[in-house]
């Protein structure tokens, strides 16, 4: 696999919900205002278009954001954008809480529940397999699969403390990273269609986009860009993924031990806490309507910012250098998942 020196110091800026992909930029309050200006800029745009043509909004800040993407090598946008990509995320998906009630939560049933777990263990089983197929070793492979069955980049990253440096090299990282961040992307926009097209209910399409899409901005975008009741969904059960990343990496240290001594990896992200915190209140029907809907549209704009933001920082040009071979790994692990959850929407959810 030829990398170069270059590309395997240089991490692409996906979705960062631990904060382990990159290091929080130290900068004054000041030093945000330059890329959360162009993040608001493109946001409003993305509203703007949304509202005057029927778009779906999380759509257009994603291509927005993509054409802004030339701004990402101004170093000076860099603070305010991983601060909008990861702070206003996380917020964005507390908040959302509002709009989803326990009773909604139970309404999936055991079975959604049973689903998602398989739909886990099969997407890493088949990145193992196609991995080992193509060359690769073990490791590789549950770097890959896991990525794309649990919250993507950072999953990999969680995934690549946990294995070590000896199995999993910067350069391999760096690869997945890539192609996991433009693989959402590309998810975000097509399987809504995919959903259209085979017009699903919003029960249906909320857990087809839920438990197939790889980062989570991308997976609540699609969600919401089918519909509100979709996007709440979609919400439940991708985070219900993120929260399965702590037992996955038990068992990974457990049957790959790294052989070294590591940090400890992530438990349940406060994030993910905060939105079944939010979401128990506003079950006991607590909260003001007004409160409620205010809510509902700050959730809707921090996710749409994150989602700019996003896209701004996506490695385009390095896709382009890394090789196909580890792409194809994450291609099919994630045709697998999309396959896998098409197959539980449509046969068993609902």
């Amino acid at each position: 696999m030829a990398v170069t020196r270059s590309q395997s110091r240089v991490l692409p800026m996906a979705a960062d919900l631990y904060g382990d992909i990159e290091p929080s930029p130290r900068a004054t309050w000041r030093g945000y205002l330059p890329g959360l200006a162009i993040v608001a800029a493109g946001t409003l745009a993305a509203g703007f278009i949304s509202d005057h043509y029927g778009a779906p909004l999380t759509l257009m800040a994603l291509l927005i954001g993509l054409a802004l993407n030339f701004l990402s090598a101004d170093t000076r946008l860099t603070p305010g954008l991983a601060f909008a990509s990861r702070s206003l995320l996380r917020w964005g998906i507390v908040l959302v809480g509002v709009r989803v009630t326990f009773g909604q939560i139970a309404s999936l049933g055991p079975v959604a529940l049973l689903c998602v777990l398989a739909i886990v263990a099969a997407t890493i089983g088949a990145g193992i397999l196609v991995a080992r197929r193509l060359g690769f070793d073990t490791a590789f492979g549950t770097l890959a699969g896991g990525a794309v069955a649990i919250c993507g980049a950072s999953a990999a990253m969680a995934l690549a403390t946990t294995l070590g440096e000896r199995r999993v090299g910067q350069a391999q990282l760096t690869l997945v990273l890539v192609g996991i961040s433009a693989m959402s992307a590309t998810a975000m926009v097509l399987y809504p269609i995919a959903a259209h097209a085979l017009a699903l209910s919003d029960l249906r399409a909320g857990f087809l986009l839920g438990a197939s899409i790889h980062d989570v901005a991308q997976a609540l975008g699609a969600g919401y860009s089918y519909s509100d009741a979709a996007g709440g969904i979609a919400t439940i059960v991708k985070l219900t993924r993120v929260a399965l990343l702590a037992p996955v990496l038990a068992v990974v240290a457990l049957f790959l031990p790294r052989g070294e001594a590591g940090a400890k990896g992530p438990g349940i992200p406060w994030f993910v806490v905060g939105f079944f915190v939010l979401a128990g209140i506003n079950s006991l029907g607590v909260i003001p309507a007004f409160a409620a809907t205010g809510a509902e549209r700050v959730a809707t704009g921090l996710l749409a910012a994150a989602v700019t933001a996003t896209a701004i920082r996506s490695p385009l040009s390095q896709l382009l250098e890394a090789g196909p071979r580890p792409l194809l790994i994450i291609l099919a692990a994630s045709a697998i998942a999309f396959a896998l959850a098409l197959a539980a929407a449509t046969t068993l959810i609902g």
